[in-house]
This record gives C-alpha cells, sequence and structure tokens, in this order.
C-alpha cells in the first residue's frame, strides 16, 4: 500500500519535467557547456514586486511536496542572496512562516502571487519561482523532485543543498 505522503510525491515525478520550448540535443548540450549566467528578470502578476537574479539559462527546478509548496505548486531554482536583487516592491511585500520559521515565504500582497521565497535548504540564498521570470532568459528547465513531506530525511545529501553558494 502507498501511503498519501507517496502518492502525493509520485504525482510530482509524473509531471512534465520542462513546459518551456523543447530546444535541440546540440542547443541542450551547448548550454550545458556554457555555465555563464544571465540576467533574468521577473515579479509578481500585478508587477508592484520586480526583481533581477543572475543564473544559467539552462535552470535546474525543484517541484517540492512539502505542504506548502504543493498546495502553490511551486517550481523554484536556488540563487545565493549576491546574485539577487528586488529592485521593487518591498513595500508590497507580506512573509509567511510556518514549521522551524527558517523558510521566509513571500508574496505579493496586492496579487497574492510569490515570485520567489528564502528556502529551509539554502537560508543564504533565495528561491524562484519560474514561472515568474519574464520570457526570453531561460533556454530550458530541468526539474527534481524534492521530498519535502520528509524534509529531514530528505535533505540529508541531496543536491539542493548548496545551491546557493556562488560558483
Amino acid at each position: 500500500q502507498v501511503s498519501d505522503s507517496a502518492a502525493r510525491f509520485a504525482g510530482l515525478a509524473s509531471r512534465p519535467q520542462s513546459r518551456l520550448p523543447n530546444r535541440s540535443p546540440a542547443a541542450m548540450a551547448a548550454a550545458d557547456a556554457e555555465p555563464a549566467l544571465v540576467e533574468h528578470f521577473g515579479g509578481c502578476h500585478c508587477k508592484a514586486v520586480r526583481f533581477k537574479a543572475l543564473a544559467p539559462a539552462h535552470i535546474v527546478a525543484w517541484s517540492c511536496n512539502c505542504s506548502i509548496c504543493a498546495m502553490k505548486r511551486n517550481d523554484h531554482f536556488v540563487v545565493p542572496d549576491s546574485k539577487f536583487e528586488l529592485q521593487s516592491g518591498s513595500d508590497s511585500l507580506t512573509t509567511y512562516t510556518f514549521g522551524s520559521h527558517t523558510a521566509q515565504h513571500m508574496f505579493c500582497s496586492k496579487c497574492g502571487v510569490q515570485s520567489f521565497y528564502k528556502p529551509r535548504s539554502n537560508p543564504d540564498g533565495m528561491a524562484i519561482t519560474v514561472f515568474c521570470v519574464d520570457p526570453g532568459t531561460i533556454a530550458s528547465v530541468e526539474t527534481r523532485c524534492f521530498d519535502g513531506q520528509n524534509w529531514e530525511k530528505t535533505i540529508e545529501g541531496s543536491e539542493i543543498v548548496g545551491m546557493s553558494k556562488s560558483e
């Protein structure tokens, strides 16, 4: 018998690995070989909150099944704090915390969209919602699953740890 947690996580694993246009194998190889960072801009739905982040064009996003990410369907990638800049909207942000209160879930108080947050897994970085990045700078998205319902067990040895470290 599959537990409710395992069933919900299995649903994440079956989701499409990329919702962006398909790229040729040559283009994907070139993107992987090119470690250059690009400026990604984005924000919330009403555009009150705007940000800039430096990250590769090929994004490794995380799909988590913890209680809040599962409800929001928040696929996100992590950048170091030094590579994130809030450009506008600090006065429009509201913060929600729960559990350990390490993660700082910031969202726009006008439209309700969370375009980024301070993750528990990388408290020295920022987790950016992939679908809140403006079109044109993301070449591809590789989605990896993180079992947030079993956070303590899953975090040990997970590749998500250290995603906020500058290279």
